[in-house]
């Protein structure tokens, strides 16, 4: 049963982040037609993605914290039962600031409940193929865009934003909290056979002592970096398709399609990780989503958008799981929670800067181009930081 039971953690992370994340990356589906529905501008409506990841970064910091005390269970079924919530009052709000505040703050903070957390318990239940486990975790998100965008953009289409949003405030509900009670700590020895003992793995690090390392401080600026350079393409790119003459639903699709790719990249990229070492895996995929950025500015046929959006999607998609595997190898599993909380925080204000950005760039200009150019040279700028990574402090990361 010990065995066995640690693909049902699997699955219900994988569950519990494609239903959260996808919701809360959903209002890049209504975007448009609530700016046509309400006259709130992009920018303003935007800002409750930045207000998500702002509040995202500190909740999950938070929840992490809570997880190392008292375990996973309580922190996604508080997650679960709010971000119904948040999704029904937004839904019936008439206010753009009150929908900043349901959207931007309540919806951030339930979804941050969700990802750290099940990540911290997911390498506590895996020894060998755990960058694989956490990959699995994290392609829930992958399949977000495949299934919860979709479904938003139908709901729209077939009767109107404030339905389709609270119907899927509905449905958080009812796929997460019964999710939420298949969550379970690991018994000791590890699920899959392994010596992990808290004791055995320990860095005998304090909480103060790792969030001042250098091995933090470098991977909290690569996780800040990358997501500052790819959350501003992901949240705009239907809006961009758009501007570039590609029907909606089209370009829901390659919204769609960077989410399947994502799956498969992350994927890839975790077996990758097993085999030859995270960090060379990582620094090669930062490379490559930093060019794939840039090359968004050459492409306005729709079948250059799914070339592209396929090798976007694999790549920031398959680098995301890495900085947990990181994490537990820099600083164990004890205090893992907090630590990648942390580092999940500081990732969420580098995601909080591109939607705004975008949205501002709009604004002013009637044009993308300055978001995509300033997005790469940020992706850049992670590949330089990823190469600074530390020698781990017990072990280099061996083969599954």
């Amino acid at each position: 049963m010990r065995i066995s039971y640690r693909w049902v953690i699997v699955a219900a992370g994988a569950l519990m982040t494609c239903v959260a994340l996808g919701a809360m990356f959903s209002l890049a589906i209504f975007l448009e037609p609530m700016a046509l529905d309400t006259d709130w501008s992009r920018a303003g409506i935007s800002s409750a993605m930045t207000l998500n990841f702002l509040v995202m970064g500190l909740g999950g910091f938070a929840w992490g914290a809570i997880y190392d005390r008292y375990g996973a269970r309580i922190v996604v079924m508080t997650g679960a039962v709010l971000l119904g919530l948040a999704l029904v009052l937004a839904s019936r709000t008439g206010s753009l600031l009150v929908f900043q505040i349901t959207y931007g703050v309540l919806v951030g903070l339930a979804a941050s409940a969700f990802f750290a957390p099940m990540i911290a318990l997911t390498t506590a239940w895996f020894d060998k193929n755990r960058s694989l486990a956490v990959s699995l975790v994290s392609a829930g998100m992958g399949v977000a865009p495949m299934t919860i965008s979709p479904f938003a953009r139908w709901l729209i289409s077939a009767y109107d934003w404030r339905t389709a949003m609270f119907v899927i405030g509905v449905a958080a509900w009812a796929l997460l909290v019964p999710a939420a009670l298949l969550v379970r700590q690991p018994h000791k020895p590890a699920a899959d056979g392994a010596a992990s003992d808290l004791a055995a793995d320990d860095t005998g690090m304090s909480v103060p002592q790792a969030l001042r390392s250098p091995q933090f401080i470098v991977l909290a600026l690569t996780f800040f970096a990358c997501c500052a350079a790819h959350s501003g393409p992901i949240f705009h790119m239907v809006s961009y398709a758009m501007l570039c003459g590609i029907a909606p639903m089209a370009a829901v699709s390659i919204y769609s399609i960077e989410g399947l790719a994502g799956l498969g990249g992350r994927l890839l990229y975790g077996v990758l990780a097993d085999r030859v070492g995270v960090k060379p895996v990582l620094i090669a995929g930062l490379a490559i989503q930093s060019v794939v950025i840039a090359a968004y500015l050459a492409v306005s046929e729709l079948g250059q958008f799914y070339t592209l959006a396929v090798i976007f999607g694999a790549t920031y998609g398959g680098v995301m799981p890495l900085y947990a595997v990181l994490a537990r190898e820099y600083f164990g599993q004890r205090i893992l929670g907090t630590v990648f909380g942390a580092v999940t925080m500081l990732s969420s204000i580098g995601m909080a800067f591109g939607p705004l950005a975008g949205g501002m760039v709009f604004d002013a200009y009637a044009s993308y181009s300055w978001l995509f150019i300033g997005s790469a040279l940020v992706g850049l700028g992670a590949v330089a930081v990823a190469i600074a990574f530390p020698r781990l402090p017990r072990r280099e990361l061996q083969p599954a």
